[in-house]
């Protein structure tokens, strides 16, 4: 039995809820049924086409309690799911390469989630965890896969349980509205980031709450983001990386440590974009063929005055990419 009281869930609490920017900013694990659903029969024109998940059992460690669908590592994502049903909770203990864990939320009796490969090739320990007690935790099912990607960016171009959205969403159709007729990487970029900092505002109550843990176990969602014009900075990165994935840009969502402009590190999350093209976007931040940093949470606040927060990057520390 592993008691994640006093070895996990202290750190994934700490990094749940105290994702601090300004007066508070959070994030939680996105659950892959969370919300962003179409509704009808959606017209798909001048939309592209979206990578879907799948779980096709071709390569399966499962027992009565959980299945571990590892079929498509080499697109970048596991799929995990909790067969039986309970009240209690779930959970996945994912190792990637450089030891780094990462926590992923299952609902029992729920569908399967998808888990990104973001620690790139390697071998991974992927662990099912069922709570038998308040916060104590049984291995239920643990399988240790050798991951060899077929594209480094495979993990950053899909929806997984972080960085959800489908096809159908109103997410995926603002991006191809904001995108139309432009025909390079950053001008797309360009045109995302200055909507999303332009029309997403800092919601400073939600961040009071999360920082009095009057809300608890937050799930930023991009649609729910953009329907009500606000968020913390988990929705403002969420939101960015589903528009950009949506059309085919790599994006990761990092969450890490970074100045607050007063030389306090505190807990936040930012985007990190891949583009080939040279140019500089609207924040003074230029692309160069690798990976860049953005921050659409300062960038809402502080408009051209960011670079002082971003600075040459030195002021940030990633700690986990989604």
């Amino acid at each position: 039995m592993t008691n994640l009281k006093s070895t996990v869930i202290p750190a994934a609490a700490m990094f749940m809820v105290t994702l601090i920017i300004l007066t508070g900013c959070a994030f939680r694990n996105l659950g892959s049924n969370a919300g962003d659903k179409s509704l009808g029969t959606p017209d798909y024109t001048g939309i592209p086409e979206i990578p879907v998940a799948s779980a096709p059992g071709v390569k399966v460690s499962e027992n009565k309690k959980a299945i571990i669908d590892y079929s498509n590592t080499r697109s970048g994502y596991v799929m995990v799911k909790f067969v039986e049903e309970s009240k209690m909770q779930a959970r996945v203990l994912m190792t990637v390469p450089d030891k780094t864990q990462y926590i992923y939320r299952l609902i029992p009796g729920g569908d399967f989630e998808v888990l990104p490969l973001s620690g790139g090739d390697g071998e991974y320990t992927i662990e099912v965890l069922e709570e038998v007690e308040d916060q104590l935790y049984a291995h239920v099912l643990t399988k240790h896969i050798d991951v060899v990607l077929d594209d480094e960016f495979a993990p950053f171009l899909r929806p997984n349980q972080y960085v959800n959205y489908t096809r159908g969403s109103a997410v995926v159709r603002k991006a191809a509205e904001l995108t139309a007729n432009k025909t390079s990487d950053l001008d797309k970029i360009d045109a995302i980031y200055t909507y999303v900092t332009g029309n997403i505002k800092y919601d400073t109550d939600k961040a009071a709450k999360i920082t009095n843990k009057e809300i608890v176990n937050y799930i930023p969602n991009p649609l729910d983001t953009l329907n009500s014009g606000k968020g913390v900075c988990s929705d403002y990165s969420t939101l960015v990386a589903a528009m950009l994935r949506s059309q085919g840009i790599p994006t990761k969502y990092v969450v890490g440590n970074a100045d607050n402009g007063n030389g306090a590190m505190i807990r936040h999350a930012w985007n990190q974009i891949y583009t080939k093209e040279k140019g500089i976007i609207s924040v003074q931040i230029s692309f160069d063929g690798t990976w860049k940093m953005v921050d659409s949470t300062f960038g809402a606040s502080f408009g051209n005055k960011i670079d002082q927060f971003i600075g040459n990057g030195s002021k940030y520390v990633d700690d986990k990419y989604y």
